[in-house]
C-alpha cells in the first residue's frame, strides 16, 4: 500500500459538530411547535446529508425520508437559517486533528474532504475553523449527483488529485465511509470516536482511537 493522498470525512471524523447540529435542529422543531430532542438522538440521525437529517429530526425517526413535503420544506428552510447562523458556536476539532492536518499539509500530502454535508455548510465551516486552505479538493454532499456510500465522490476526488484510487486513503467514522471506500477500491481507516456505531465490525483496514494514530498507520504503510 502506497498512500499518495488522503480523503477525510468531516463531521464525526475531523470535527465534533453535534451540538451545533442539534441546536439548529431543535430551533427548527421549536419553530414548528415540536419539542426538543437530546443531542444523542440527533447524532443518530447524522450521516446522510442535511435533507435526510431534517426529515429524521422532524419525524423523530431514523426511517424517515425526505420527500419534499410541506413541513419538510419548512423544516429545511428553518434548519438552513439556524445552522448557517451558528456553524461553529460549539463545533470543535477532535484532539490532535489540527496538528496532524498541519503536519500532512506541510509535508505536501494532497488532502481532500469528502462529506455528505452540503457545500453551503461545508465550505463556510472549514473557513471559520481556519483549515480551508489545507484541502486541495472538497467534495460535499451536493457536489455530485451521488454521495457516500456511492463510490463517485471518492472517484471524483482521486481524479482531481491525480492519484490512483488504490493510493488514496479514506478516513471516516461511519459505515458510509467504509462502504464508499470499498466500492471505489480505496484503503480505509475508521476512527472509533465519531458518530458511527459498531465501527470495529465494519471491515476497515485499521481502526484508530485518536486522530494522530494516523501517523503510525501511514508510517507502517510508506
Amino acid at each position: 500500500m502506497s498512500i499518495q493522498a488522503i480523503a477525510f470525512d468531516l463531521d464525526g471524523t475531523l470535527v465534533d459538530s453535534i451540538h451545533d447540529l442539534a441546536r439548529a435542529a431543535n430551533l427548527s422543531r421549536a419553530d414548528l411547535g415540536l419539542s426538543a430532542l437530546n443531542s444523542d438522538r440527533v447524532a443518530s440521525f447524522v450521516g446522510d446529508g442535511a435533507a435526510s437529517l431534517v426529515a429524521r429530526v422532524l419525524a423523530d425517526s431514523h426511517n424517515a425520508e425526505y420527500t419534499g413535503s410541506e413541513i419538510q420544506l419548512q423544516g429545511m428552510a428553518l434548519f438552513n437559517t439556524h445552522y448557517r447562523a451558528g456553524l461553529t458556536l460549539a463545533t470543535t476539532f477532535y484532539p490532535k486533528v489540527q496538528e496532524t492536518l498541519h503536519m500532512l499539509h506541510e509535508r505536501g500530502m494532497p488532502l481532500a474532504i469528502i462529506t455528505n454535508k452540503p457545500e453551503r455548510f461545508t465550505i463556510p465551516l472549514l473557513r471559520e475553523l481556519g483549515v480551508f486552505e489545507h484541502f486541495d479538493v472538497i467534495v460535499a454532499g451536493d457536489t455530485l449527483p451521488k454521495k457516500k456510500p456511492a463510490p463517485e465522490p471518492l472517484q471524483f476526488a482521486a481524479l482531481q488529485l491525480n492519484v490512483e484510487l488504490a493510493n488514496m486513503l479514506m478516513v471516516g467514522d461511519s459505515e458510509n465511509d467504509i462502504l464508499a471506500a470499498r466500492a471505489a477500491g480505496c484503503p480505509v481507516v475508521a476512527v472509533s470516536y465519531g458518530y458511527g456505531s459498531d465501527i470495529e465490525s465494519l471491515g476497515a483496514d485499521e481502526v484508530i482511537h485518536r486522530f494522530d494514530d494516523l501517523r503510525d498507520f501511514l508510517a507502517l504503510n510508506d
